[in-house]
């Protein structure tokens, strides 16, 4: 990884997502989601669609492949910056065994998040040392869960 360091609080993170801000599909929401963490823990963040040349400090991209273009741009304009890539399960099982774009997101990034152990099975060997593995999980409903008797819910 080109940058070491463990990002200060007040560093700016370019989220970039290829959903639109009107999507509700997955790739928004986990933007969405993953904002709303790191606001928590006091980062600043911009989910953006494309990146334009805003000035961040690290840049954390989903979908290797449809954010190939925010992804060559950010390391040619910041070589020494982060570039965080977030693979999506399109990524691992489609895009980066085939797509050249989806490819050159894997070399041009520091680090990939996967969000599953097998994950890191798709990816070249050369590779995993670059790859880091986050659990989501929910926060479980207030008060107390009683099961039903007469029925089985999710």
């Amino acid at each position: 990884m080109k940058a070491t360091a463990i990002p200060s609080k007040k560093c700016k993170i370019c989220l970039i997502t290829p959903a639109p801000s009107y999507s509700r599909k997955g790739n928004r929401v986990t933007a969405l989601r993953w904002a709303r963490i790191l606001r928590e823990l006091g980062y600043r963040v911009a989910i953006e669609q494309e990146y334009q040349g805003q000035r961040c400090d690290l840049m954390v991209a989903l979908h290797a492949r449809r954010s190939h273009a925010s992804i060559a741009r950010f390391r040619g304009e910041h070589p020494n910056l982060p570039l965080i890539l977030a693979l999506t399960g399109t990524d691992l099982y489609g895009d980066i065994h085939t797509d050249a774009s989806a490819q050159e997101s894997l070399e041009l990034a520091d680090r990939f998040i996967l969000l599953q152990p097998a994950g890191v099975d798709e990816l070249p060997q050369s590779m995993h040392d670059k790859a880091r593995i986050i659990y989501q999980s929910v926060k479980p409903p207030p008060g107390e869960f009683s099961p039903k008797q007469d029925a089985f819910e999710v």
